[in-house]
């Protein structure tokens, strides 16, 4: 590592960024570079979503990635797939609770490696 580092320190981090930029050229999908991009901010850039968000920008039944953290703030009542850095147990609960699934980053890219029908919520 040299002496000045760029980027996240931290090594899950470092190696899920490296994951998304090699399925984005793989893949010609250009969503995971972005996200990857995301990911790679410091930490007092990253993103927190509410579920409640989630609710009012997603329809029934899409697929979106969340490049940081999801929490349980507000109600969900759609049947969503998500996939995040981190999710919040109660947020977990409320996405199962509407029907929806959870999914992690690298899961995600693997069941729709071009990113046709993904989402990026901020």
């Amino acid at each position: 590592m040299p002496p000045n580092p760029t980027g996240p320190t931290n090594r899950q981090l470092r190696m899920l960024s490296r994951f998304l930029r090699k399925a984005a050229r793989a893949n010609s999908a250009n969503i995971w570079r972005v996200v990857a991009e995301f990911i790679e901010r410091p930490r007092r850039q990253r993103i927190v979503v509410n579920v409640g968000k989630l609710s009012r920008v997603v329809g029934e039944g899409e697929v979106v990635v969340v490049p940081g953290k999801l929490l349980g703030g507000g109600l969900l009542d759609k049947r969503v797939v998500v996939a995040a850095l981190s999710v919040s147990p109660k947020a977990a609960q409320k996405v199962a609770e509407a029907g929806g699934e959870v999914l992690t980053i690298p899961e995600l890219v693997r069941r729709f490696p071009k990113g046709s029908g993904v989402r990026i919520v901020v």
